[in-house]
């Protein structure tokens, strides 16, 4: 099953836990689609700077801290994913709150370790 994952906060550069992410993903041949600050290419993966309407999004990984969360709840919320990873920083009480009552699953965790121990 193809776990199509949408990277919120994508970076370029190359030390940022987002970029890892998008090559981590790509290596365990996850399809991967990013948005950022920046719009560029990482490992083949182009990082949107606008808020594309993605299909069968089923995971939303955020790199971004809870104040500038805020302007992505309705666009996260309303590309219905199956779960929302708040990585470590991200953790965001508010935002569970909405995607609890939208229905998704979130998990607080660290996209990283999930891919190296098989838990994605």
């Amino acid at each position: 099953m193809n776990k199509k994952t949408l990277v919120v906060g994508a970076s370029l550069k190359p030390d940022r836990y987002s970029n890892f992410a998008i090559r981590k993903l790509k290596n365990s041949n996850i399809e991967v689609v990013a948005l950022g600050l920046k719009s560029g290419e990482v490992a083949g993966v182009f990082i949107s700077k606008d808020l594309v309407d993605y299909k069968d999004i089923h995971t939303v990984t955020l790199y971004l801290n809870p104040q500038n969360q805020i302007a992505y709840y309705d666009y996260i919320v309303s590309l219905k994913p199956k779960r929302v990873i708040f990585n470590p920083g991200t953790e965001n009480s508010e935002f569970y709150k909405i995607l609890d009552e939208n229905n998704i699953n979130y998990e607080v965790a660290c996209t990283l370790v999930l891919l190296s121990t098989n838990q994605f």
